[in-house]
């Protein structure tokens, strides 16, 4: 489904408001991504009720036809579980929508951009909220600091099973280096941890490899219970 383009010179009457293009938009993809899985309106609506948020068939039939005049965020939030996708994607078809309008009054743009712009990904960092911006570092620093600690094992092990000095001394060499990394890591992810605590949020769980991220002074009991 792509939606056109607003022309000047069109009736306004014949323009569909952006909230209808909103529905219409996350409707076609519930049908499509419906269909795809060989899913029969009813087999969504028991699927949702075995989710715990009830859709009925005729509901679901109603949206899909563009009877429905409206469409709640749970609604979505359950339709997205129940259809296997995530909720972003009902909103954002990328691939198989063009474009869409992303606000009122302005033109339709590409699907992707809008996605970009919904998640915080976009390309106007200086509007990135300062937690935001925290968490994604911390997600960051986090994965290489699991990838250094699993090469630094790799070469460890590689050492104790060469079977000869050169190799065993290219493995140490190579240890080595990845322990550095992992150290650097360890060290930029303490940082994004301390910088959503000043802001007043909470860091994520820490795997039990980076368990010596934290300072020993942390208090993670209270965190844990938040």
């Amino acid at each position: 489904m792509t939606q056109r383009r607003f022309d000047p010179g069109d009736d306004e009457d014949d323009v569909p408001e952006w909230a209808d293009q909103v529905m219409a938009t996350v409707a076609a993809e519930v049908r499509r991504r419906r269909k795809e899985l060989r899913m029969s309106a009813q087999d969504l609506a028991d699927r949702c009720e075995e989710i715990g948020h009830p859709i009925p068939r005729n509901v679901i039939a109603n949206m899909e036809s563009g009877r429905r005049a409206s469409l709640p965020l749970v609604d979505v939030l359950v339709l997205a579980e129940a259809l296997h996708t995530y909720p972003i994607c009902l909103l954002y078809p990328v691939g198989y929508v063009d474009e869409v309008q992303r606000l009122p009054l302005q033109d339709s743009e590409q699907t992707w951009d809008a996605m970009r712009w919904f998640t915080g990904d976009g390309e106007d960092f200086g509007r990135e909220d300062d937690m935001l911006r925290s968490f994604r570092a911390h997600v960051r620093h986090e994965r290489a600091a699991l990838v250094a600690l699993k090469g630094e094992k790799h070469e460890r092990w590689k050492a104790a099973t060469a079977p000869n000095q050169t190799e065993r001394e290219e493995a140490v060499l190579d240890q080595a280096d990845y322990a550095e990394r992992a150290l650097d890591a360890k060290y930029r992810l303490r940082s994004a941890r301390g910088f959503i605590r000043e802001g007043g949020g909470t860091p994520p769980h820490l795997p039990p490899e980076l368990a010596d991220v934290d300072p020993p002074d942390t208090d993670l009991t209270e965190e844990n219970d938040l």
